[in-house]
Protein backbone atom coordinates (compact mmCIF):
# COMPACT_ATOMS: atom_id res chain seq x y z
CA UNK A 1 0.00 0.00 0.00
CA UNK A 2 2.16 2.75 -1.19
CA UNK A 3 -0.28 5.24 -2.30
CA UNK A 4 -1.35 7.07 0.74
CA UNK A 5 0.29 10.28 0.10
CA UNK A 6 2.46 12.17 2.84
CA UNK A 7 3.71 15.46 1.80
CA UNK A 8 3.17 17.05 -1.88
CA UNK A 9 5.65 20.35 -2.93
CA UNK A 10 3.88 22.34 -5.68
CA UNK A 11 6.52 24.45 -7.17
CA UNK A 12 7.69 25.44 -4.00
CA UNK A 13 10.28 28.46 -3.49
CA UNK A 14 12.17 29.37 -0.12
CA UNK A 15 13.91 32.36 0.57
CA UNK A 16 16.17 34.37 3.37
CA UNK A 17 15.65 37.74 3.28
CA UNK A 18 14.39 38.40 -0.04
CA UNK A 19 16.81 36.33 -2.08
CA UNK A 20 15.67 32.83 -3.12
CA UNK A 21 17.72 30.35 -2.03
CA UNK A 22 15.41 27.27 -3.71
CA UNK A 23 13.30 27.76 -6.24
CA UNK A 24 10.46 25.00 -8.15
CA UNK A 25 10.47 22.91 -6.22
CA UNK A 26 7.84 20.14 -7.10
CA UNK A 27 7.98 16.19 -5.50
CA UNK A 28 5.71 14.19 -3.49
CA UNK A 29 6.27 11.42 -0.50
CA UNK A 30 3.84 8.80 -0.33
CA UNK A 31 4.09 5.95 2.65
CA UNK A 32 6.36 3.55 2.06
CA UNK A 33 9.03 5.95 -0.12
CA UNK A 34 12.46 6.27 0.41
CA UNK A 35 13.19 9.56 -0.70
CA UNK A 36 16.89 11.01 -1.57
CA UNK A 37 17.56 14.57 -1.94
CA UNK A 38 21.10 15.13 -3.64
CA UNK A 39 22.75 17.89 -4.67
CA UNK A 40 26.62 19.37 -3.63
CA UNK A 41 26.94 21.63 -0.76
CA UNK A 42 25.68 25.02 -0.98
CA UNK A 43 22.28 23.73 -3.40
CA UNK A 44 19.77 24.44 -1.29
CA UNK A 45 19.61 20.71 0.59
CA UNK A 46 19.16 22.10 4.10
CA UNK A 47 16.76 24.93 3.27
CA UNK A 48 13.99 22.48 2.14
CA UNK A 49 14.32 20.74 5.43
CA UNK A 50 13.80 23.73 7.01
CA UNK A 51 10.46 24.30 5.08
CA UNK A 52 9.34 20.29 5.31
CA UNK A 53 9.55 21.06 9.12
CA UNK A 54 7.87 24.12 8.96
CA UNK A 55 10.26 26.25 10.12
CA UNK A 56 10.06 28.32 7.23
CA UNK A 57 7.21 29.07 4.67
CA UNK A 58 7.50 29.24 1.30
CA UNK A 59 8.09 32.06 -0.71
CA UNK A 60 6.15 31.21 -3.59
CA UNK A 61 3.99 27.49 -4.18
CA UNK A 62 2.82 25.27 -1.31
CA UNK A 63 3.44 22.57 1.13
CA UNK A 64 0.74 19.92 1.15
CA UNK A 65 0.55 17.60 4.22
CA UNK A 66 -1.54 14.47 3.99
CA UNK A 67 -2.56 12.24 6.61
CA UNK A 68 0.63 13.75 8.90
CA UNK A 69 1.45 17.54 10.04
CA UNK A 70 4.78 18.70 9.93
CA UNK A 71 5.08 18.01 13.48
CA UNK A 72 4.72 14.42 13.23
CA UNK A 73 8.02 14.20 10.84
CA UNK A 74 11.15 12.98 13.28
CA UNK A 75 13.98 14.61 12.22
CA UNK A 76 17.68 13.69 12.41
CA UNK A 77 19.97 16.74 12.68
CA UNK A 78 23.29 16.01 11.23
CA UNK A 79 25.92 15.47 14.07
CA UNK A 80 27.89 18.54 13.88
CA UNK A 81 24.61 20.71 14.86
CA UNK A 82 24.53 18.55 18.39
CA UNK A 83 26.75 20.64 20.99
CA UNK A 84 29.56 18.26 22.08
CA UNK A 85 29.14 18.41 25.83
CA UNK A 86 24.90 17.50 25.80
CA UNK A 87 24.21 16.94 28.97
CA UNK A 88 21.59 13.61 29.00
CA UNK A 89 21.88 10.13 29.30
CA UNK A 90 21.01 7.84 26.27
CA UNK A 91 17.52 7.65 27.67
CA UNK A 92 17.09 11.28 28.14
CA UNK A 93 18.08 11.88 24.70
CA UNK A 94 15.76 9.43 23.41
CA UNK A 95 12.61 10.22 25.23
CA UNK A 96 13.58 14.17 24.71
CA UNK A 97 12.05 13.10 21.40
CA UNK A 98 8.63 12.49 22.98
CA UNK A 99 8.76 16.34 23.84
CA UNK A 100 5.83 17.04 21.10
CA UNK A 101 3.57 15.15 21.99
CA UNK A 102 3.41 15.92 25.97
CA UNK A 103 0.67 18.43 25.04
CA UNK A 104 -0.49 20.81 28.19
CA UNK A 105 1.27 18.22 30.61
CA UNK A 106 5.20 19.16 31.19
CA UNK A 107 5.64 15.21 32.23
CA UNK A 108 6.30 12.25 30.46
CA UNK A 109 3.57 9.78 30.50
CA UNK A 110 4.25 6.09 30.88
CA UNK A 111 3.36 5.33 27.14
CA UNK A 112 6.37 8.17 26.51
CA UNK A 113 8.55 6.23 28.41
CA UNK A 114 7.15 2.18 26.32
CA UNK A 115 7.67 4.08 23.09
CA UNK A 116 11.63 5.45 23.81
CA UNK A 117 12.34 2.07 25.39
CA UNK A 118 10.75 0.18 22.36
CA UNK A 119 13.26 2.79 20.01
CA UNK A 120 16.07 2.00 21.94
CA UNK A 121 15.36 -1.61 21.69
CA UNK A 122 15.17 -1.76 17.85
CA UNK A 123 18.32 0.05 17.69
CA UNK A 124 19.97 -2.14 19.91
CA UNK A 125 21.00 0.50 22.57
CA UNK A 126 19.37 -0.54 25.93
CA UNK A 127 22.56 -1.49 27.29
CA UNK A 128 23.74 2.05 26.92
CA UNK A 129 20.59 3.55 28.42
CA UNK A 130 22.45 5.00 31.69
CA UNK A 131 25.52 6.22 29.90
CA UNK A 132 26.52 9.96 29.18
CA UNK A 133 25.20 11.04 25.51
CA UNK A 134 28.59 13.09 25.41
CA UNK A 135 30.66 10.20 26.34
CA UNK A 136 29.51 7.38 22.70
CA UNK A 137 31.02 6.69 19.63
CA UNK A 138 29.86 8.54 16.37
CA UNK A 139 27.62 5.43 15.52
CA UNK A 140 26.54 4.85 18.75
CA UNK A 141 25.04 8.56 18.87
CA UNK A 142 23.70 8.35 15.70
CA UNK A 143 21.79 5.26 17.15
CA UNK A 144 20.46 7.45 20.02
CA UNK A 145 19.76 10.16 17.65
CA UNK A 146 17.91 7.95 15.59
CA UNK A 147 15.76 6.08 18.24
CA UNK A 148 15.05 9.70 19.51
CA UNK A 149 13.81 10.60 16.21
CA UNK A 150 11.32 7.45 16.10
CA UNK A 151 9.97 8.68 19.04
CA UNK A 152 8.28 11.50 17.26
CA UNK A 153 7.00 9.65 14.85
CA UNK A 154 5.40 6.76 13.05
CA UNK A 155 5.23 7.99 9.72
CA UNK A 156 8.35 9.88 8.00
CA UNK A 157 11.48 10.09 9.21
CA UNK A 158 13.59 13.24 8.04
CA UNK A 159 17.41 12.67 8.09
CA UNK A 160 20.62 15.42 7.11
CA UNK A 161 23.36 13.49 6.41
CA UNK A 162 23.43 10.54 8.83
CA UNK A 163 26.24 8.95 7.88
CA UNK A 164 28.32 12.09 7.91
CA UNK A 165 31.85 11.99 9.85
CA UNK A 166 31.04 8.05 10.24
CA UNK A 167 33.63 5.45 9.20
CA UNK A 168 32.82 3.06 6.01
CA UNK A 169 31.65 0.12 8.32
CA UNK A 170 29.03 2.04 10.80
CA UNK A 171 28.23 3.95 7.78
CA UNK A 172 27.42 0.95 6.15
CA UNK A 173 25.75 -0.08 9.33
CA UNK A 174 23.61 2.99 9.68
CA UNK A 175 22.28 2.44 6.24
CA UNK A 176 21.33 -1.19 6.66
CA UNK A 177 19.27 0.28 9.84
CA UNK A 178 17.19 2.80 7.82
CA UNK A 179 16.63 0.62 4.85
CA UNK A 180 15.31 -1.82 7.69
CA UNK A 181 12.88 1.12 9.18
CA UNK A 182 11.55 1.66 5.72
CA UNK A 183 11.13 -2.07 4.86
CA UNK A 184 9.89 -3.72 7.75
CA UNK A 185 8.74 -0.67 9.37
CA UNK A 186 7.03 0.89 6.46
CA UNK A 187 8.31 4.47 7.59
CA UNK A 188 8.96 6.92 5.21
CA UNK A 189 12.81 8.34 4.71
CA UNK A 190 13.55 11.59 3.42
CA UNK A 191 17.35 11.60 2.80
CA UNK A 192 19.69 14.48 2.47
CA UNK A 193 22.75 13.23 1.10
CA UNK A 194 26.17 13.74 -1.33
CA UNK A 195 26.34 10.33 -2.14
CA UNK A 196 25.15 9.44 -5.46
CA UNK A 197 25.69 5.68 -5.51
CA UNK A 198 24.49 4.47 -2.31
CA UNK A 199 21.61 6.87 -2.35
CA UNK A 200 20.72 4.84 -5.51
CA UNK A 201 21.47 1.60 -4.30
CA UNK A 202 18.92 2.31 -1.22
CA UNK A 203 16.61 5.08 -1.96
CA UNK A 204 13.16 4.82 -4.24
CA UNK A 205 13.38 8.21 -5.12
CA UNK A 206 15.56 10.65 -6.01
CA UNK A 207 14.92 14.29 -5.87
CA UNK A 208 18.53 15.60 -7.47
CA UNK A 209 18.73 20.09 -7.09
CA UNK A 210 21.22 22.93 -8.12
CA UNK A 211 18.88 25.31 -6.24
CA UNK A 212 15.88 24.17 -8.87
CA UNK A 213 15.07 20.65 -9.59
CA UNK A 214 17.40 18.80 -12.06
CA UNK A 215 15.87 15.51 -11.57
CA UNK A 216 12.90 14.00 -9.78
CA UNK A 217 11.89 10.42 -10.60
CA UNK A 218 12.31 6.50 -9.34
CA UNK A 219 15.96 5.75 -8.26
CA UNK A 220 15.55 3.63 -11.00
CA UNK A 221 15.31 5.77 -14.03
CA UNK A 222 17.81 8.39 -12.13
CA UNK A 223 20.58 5.59 -12.98
CA UNK A 224 20.03 5.91 -16.31
CA UNK A 225 20.85 9.52 -16.53
CA UNK A 226 23.72 11.59 -17.37
CA UNK A 227 23.11 12.98 -14.23
CA UNK A 228 24.22 9.95 -12.11
CA UNK A 229 27.12 8.74 -14.22
CA UNK A 230 28.21 12.70 -13.69
CA UNK A 231 28.05 13.01 -10.30
CA UNK A 232 29.55 9.53 -10.17
CA UNK A 233 32.55 10.50 -11.79
CA UNK A 234 33.04 13.82 -10.22
CA UNK A 235 31.46 14.69 -6.84
CA UNK A 236 29.65 11.47 -6.00
CA UNK A 237 31.81 11.25 -2.84
CA UNK A 238 32.28 14.97 -2.04
CA UNK A 239 34.98 15.28 0.27
CA UNK A 240 34.94 17.21 3.50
Amino acid sequence: MTDTSYITCKNVSFSYDGKTAVSDISFNLNKGDYLCILGENGTGKSTIIKGLLGLIKPASGEVIYSDVKHTEIGYLPQIAEIPKDFPASVYEAVLSGRCEKLGKSPFFSSKDRRVAKKNMRLLGIEKLKNKGFSTLSGGQKQRVLLARALCATEKILLLDEPVSGLDPIVTAEMYQIISELNKKHGISIIMISHDTKTAAEYATHILHIKKRPLFFGSAEEYKETELYHAFLGGCGHEHH
